[in-house]
């Protein structure tokens, strides 16, 4: 791939955060009832559910809650409605930004989203404004701790993996979507431990934010990601280390 986001980094720490405060679960359960209403509640023939319960039992959800989930979705059980949508933008500094949302209220969404924008510099684009900066593709994660990075990367590049690099104590894989489910059963079939699977967006280049507008960037990316409405948040940005560090701080 010819892009990497420092904000698919920020992201990944940010979903271990989530998970231990429970925010995830709100996302996890819209995503499975989604994915069981479009596409049936078996994670076999369901691409989009089977990831929906990877993620869900990464963030030790229960069982039942999943089971709930998909029930609602196939309409076995009542339960609220979600839509999908796609809303698109500009950060300071020109950063593309890509919001994928699950919601029962559109208009309350894009009042959230376009007051935020405002706040912190940003503005709403039409449909079709930066999605072209954006690409399909499968990001699995495995602990470092007794992985020999030769036989994973073999193993990884055999499957079509593009990319393999050590990020906070694993490695983490860039494959193909439509390879992501195959790579994944010939990981766990060589018992290599699959932390986790997800099926996202990645920019084909990016754009070097900084100064000012690096730190209203990541706010604003933060606020966003904080909104319930909103499952995923992308960004071609690309933020100096030390920027990070200091924004973080």
């Amino acid at each position: 791939m010819s892009g990497h986001s420092k904000w698919s980094t920020i992201k990944r720490k940010k979903a271990a955060v989530d998970a231990k405060r429970g925010a995830v679960f709100t996302r996890v359960i819209k995503e499975i009832t989604v994915a069981a209403r479009l596409g049936g509640g078996d994670p076999d023939t369901n691409p989009r559910l089977r990831i929906a319960i990877v993620q869900a039992r990464t963030a030790n959800m229960p069982q039942s809650n999943i089971e709930r989930a998909i029930k609602k979705g196939t309409g076995d059980l009542p339960g609220m409605r979600f839509e999908s949508a796609v809303y698109e933008g500009y950060g300071p500094g020109g950063a593309a930004i890509l919001m994928d949302v699950l919601t029962d209220n559109k208009k309350r969404t894009v009042a959230d989203i376009r007051h935020l924008m405002t706040k912190y510099g940003g503005n709403l684009g039409e449909s079709g404004s930066v999605a072209w900066q954006f690409e399909n593709r499968g990001t699995l994660t495995v602990p470092l701790e007794g992985v020999s990075e030769d036989d994973l990367f073999e193993t990884a590049v055999d499957y079509g993996a593009e990319e393999l690099e050590e990020e906070d104590a694993q490695f983490v894989i860039t494959v193909p979507a439509d390879r992501v489910y195959e790579l994944e059963e010939a990981l766990k079939a060589r018992e290599f431990p699959v932390e986790t699977v997800e099926v996202g967006l990645e920019p084909t280049t990016t754009i070097s934010v900084a100064g000012s507008d690096a730190r209203r960037l990541l706010q604003l990316l933060d606020a966003l990601d904080e909104l319930d409405d909103i499952q995923k948040v992308y960004s071609n940005c690309d933020i100096a280390e030390e920027e990070l560090a200091a924004y973080s701080t």
